[in-house]
């Protein structure tokens, strides 16, 4: 079998067209070739990831479904139009362009995230990988001086007092970060108080979720 008609074989596949002969068939061309296994993959992945994004738009709250469909087609109109076999729209720019066919559609599930959440939580919440060691007092998280935090800080609607060692990053969203002369932040330290800068960092940490 040729990887062309395998890649064809594919496509039907995920549109659940082909016969049970037709994928004995792909399977068996996949377990001698490496490249479209590695395609199949990539596809399969590209699904799940798709159908895990949408699943999750389903359930936010105050999602703009109007807004969402504007910046879909102001989206898809930037993509060529694919030639040969008809077959849904979602399902072509699927296959043709995983890539930008995911990251519409995340963008889509963040911005209706983003709109209904920004700045309607006031709530400390902090978060890491070592905390057993950090001080809570009201909306203040103090790491004591001589105290060693293995891992990164999150803390949102609150203030970060650093005054003893962080062997990672250091996040602080809509709150302040302070470093006492005795303090050390290993990786990276930012503040997060802007709605840009708090999209783009859930938009970065979700899809890092969606990936793994």
């Amino acid at each position: 079998m040729e990887c062309k008609v395998a890649i064809g074989m594919m496509h039907d596949y995920f549109d659940g067209d082909l016969t049970r002969q037709g994928t004995m068939d792909l399977k068996g061309h996949m377990s001698t070739c490496s490249a479209c296994l590695a395609r199949f993959e990539q596809l399969e992945k590209t699904e799940a990831m798709t159908f895990s994004a949408l699943e999750h738009a389903a359930v936010v709250p105050h999602y703009d479904i109007q807004a969402s469909e504007k910046l879909t087609q102001l989206i898809l109109d930037q993509i060529p139009k694919a030639k040969g076999k008809t077959r849904p729209l979602y399902l072509r720019l699927l296959y043709k362009y995983p890539g930008v066919t995911v990251a519409a559609i995340f963008v889509l599930v963040m911005l209706g995230s983003f709109v209904s959440m920004w700045g309607q939580d006031t709530k400390l919440v902090v978060s890491g990988e070592d905390l057993h060691q950090v001080v809570i007092d009201g909306n203040t998280v103090t790491i004591p001086e001589g105290v060693h935090i293995k891992g990164n800080l999150i803390v949102e609607n609150g203030m970060a007092d650093v005054r003893g060692e962080i062997d990672g990053n250091v996040t602080v969203i809509d709150g302040s970060l302070n470093l006492a002369s005795t303090g050390y932040i290993a990786g990276q330290s930012r503040t997060i108080d802007q709605a840009l800068d708090w999209f783009w960092y859930k938009v970065t940490t979700t899809f890092s979720g969606l990936a793994s």
